[in-house]
């Protein structure tokens, strides 16, 4: 291969310079870890660009049942959690008479619809974003989704310098947002899985999940913070931040070991790499040889030279379905206290008192804290029990009780809000976090994929797509439902979590009666009709 096929995979430019100013270039254990710091600052400008929407329900559509503050002290953070106070000018003004056209008595379903049109679009987007993953550059794509990402949350914030009270333009501000916010998940995904090999995958992923509850009490904060400027503010900040983080992935992500000049972790991605990887280190790893202008044909299957795999092809890997199935009613809970729990705080009495907008939008960062120990948790024990559905299953078990404490009692105190609201985030976004990342990316490479073919990010597309359907259904069901009550809403959120972990049984039970029975198939290689994906497949242990 000619050196024009060096431009042609495209070094990240942020690297070239390096390596002009230092003389040498990286190891392959640096490397990783730029790509998972590069990675988890992309994916937590996404999600930190999605909370704005969730901060400002409370200023565009007023709860005129609501009780004024009282005006006591700050509780219990110095200016922090602020009880709510009201004035005659700026924010507070605004929080008495909303913003039209979400000041009416249909206000909460059009904030609800609104929440539905962005994520049915990421959704949809997902399905096509996924195969052009698997196509594309990633490291272009992830750049484009990103940039028009912020172009769209910044439009919508425009509105309110605009004076737009159209709802058609809020509702498609968000619709082509969502399409832009698709390309985000399948891409990172499988810029992981490229890599990093099954060994301890659970345990990286879990921990690098993270970015998404980061990401969420950064975009939680930075919206809160501006928010008394006028709410067109907390979108327009968080949509610089995407753009700014796009730039950072344009500079500085090899989307492939290839694209700098190694070899995949994973050898050519066979059916023989996958399975019988003997560890996760660079041993196997070889630099490229540059002789003459030639640089080493194994460095040809780069960004643009990867072989993709199709929709169907993809949806017949045993074990992608059931988890698809499971995650659309994760996400369904997950997302709806994404986009509804600061409202809900707002609106909620706590401890005999109601806290500020900017108040509830601090203390619901505290459910994604809860959130980032849940992925840790849940991916090292998916690790040690070699066992994902049921780590996932149980997760999903225990919400339900604790979604149920968390509205019984969440009312007594903010002390105890807190502790139960974070003992919610663990249980509900441990699962969510576990299935999106290492599950995902374990059947991306499983041994049923022919070749070289790499499912990555079509695989992601289609789980995380599914799920994404259920994360838009959920808030749009809240907007309705809550007009009968926020008990109403936790009904609906604990049977989802229930629904979520019935859909795993049949991979509990395989998985189990595996640990128990060690049936013979495990050494003559073959695999379960009911456990499709415990072995080799979610197994990250020989």
């Amino acid at each position: 291969m000619s050196r024009s096929s060096d431009t042609t995979r495209r070094t990240p430019p942020g690297i070239l310079l390096m390596r002009s100013i230092r003389g040498k270039d990286w190891s392959f254990s640096t490397y990783r870890y730029v790509v998972l710091f590069v990675t988890f600052i992309a994916y937590a400008c996404y999600h930190a660009s999605r909370k704005p929407t969730g901060i400002v329900k409370s200023v565009l559509y007023p709860d005129p049942n609501r009780p004024l503050g009282n005006g006591q002290y700050p509780w219990p953070i110095a200016n922090v959690f602020i009880k709510e106070r009201f004035s005659d000018t700026g924010i507070n003004r605004m929080r008495n008479k909303g913003w039209a056209p979400f000041n009416g008595p249909d206000g909460t379903s059009k904030l609800g619809e609104i929440d539905v049109a962005f994520l049915a679009c990421y959704s949809l987007g997902m399905y096509v974003a996924g195969h052009l993953g698997d196509t594309l550059d990633l490291r272009l794509f992830l750049t484009t989704g990103m940039i028009g990402s912020g172009i769209f949350v910044g439009i919508f914030g425009m509105g309110y310098f605009w004076n737009v009270h159209v709802f058609w333009f809020y509702l498609v501000m968000q619709m082509v947002a969502g399409l832009f916010q698709a390309t985000g998940w399948p891409s990172v995904v499988a810029v992981i899985g490229n890599w990093f090999g099954k060994r301890k995958r659970g345990l990286i992923m879990g921990i690098w999940n993270a970015h998404t509850s980061v990401g969420n009490i950064t975009g939680s904060l930075l919206a809160a913070s501006v928010l008394n400027y006028g709410w067109g503010w907390s979108f327009i900040v968080p949509g610089a931040l995407i753009v700014m983080g796009g730039i950072l992935v344009y500079f500085f992500l090899p989307a492939y070991p290839e694209d700098i000049g190694f070899t995949c972790p994973q050898g050519s991605a066979t059916t023989t790499n996958v399975v019988a990887e003997p560890n996760d280190e660079e041993a196997q790893i070889s630099k490229r040889n540059v002789v003459g202008g030639e640089i080493n044909t194994a460095s040809q299957h780069g960004s643009v030279r990867r072989e993709s795999v199709g929709l169907l092809e993809a949806c017949s890997i045993p074990g992608v379905i059931p988890f698809a199935l499971c995650l659309f009613f994760a996400k369904l809970v997950a997302y709806t206290f994404l986009y509804w729990l600061p409202f809900y705080l707002s609106q909620t009495e706590i401890g005999g008192e109601y806290v500020s907008v900017k108040s509830a939008g601090n203390l619901s960062t505290l459910f994604d804290v809860g959130g980032i120990v849940g992925g840790i948790l849940a991916g090292y024990m998916s690790d040690k029990l070699n066992a994902r559905a049921t780590t996932a299953a149980s997760f999903m078990y225990a919400a339900i009780p604790s979604m149920l404490l968390y509205r019984t009692y969440g009312s007594i105190s903010k002390t105890v809000n807190i502790v139960l609201m974070m003992t919610a985030g663990l249980f509900i976004n441990g699962p969510y976090a576990l299935i999106t990342t290492a599950v995902s990316a374990d059947l991306g490479t499983h041994s049923s994929l022919r070749g070289d073919s790499r499912a990555l990010a079509t695989v992601t597309a289609i789980i995380d797509g599914t799920g994404s359907m259920g994360a838009a259904l959920g808030p749009l069901l809240t907007g309705f439902i809550s007009t009968k009550g926020w008990d109403a809403v936790f009904v609906m959120l604990m049977t989802g979590a229930l629904i979520a972990a019935l859909l795993l049984s049949r991979l509990v039970i395989a998985e189990l009666s595996e640990k128990t029975c060690k049936p013979m198939s495990q050494s003559s290689g073959q695999q379960s009709v009911g456990a499709p994906v415990t072995q080799p497949l979610l197994s990250d242990r020989r």
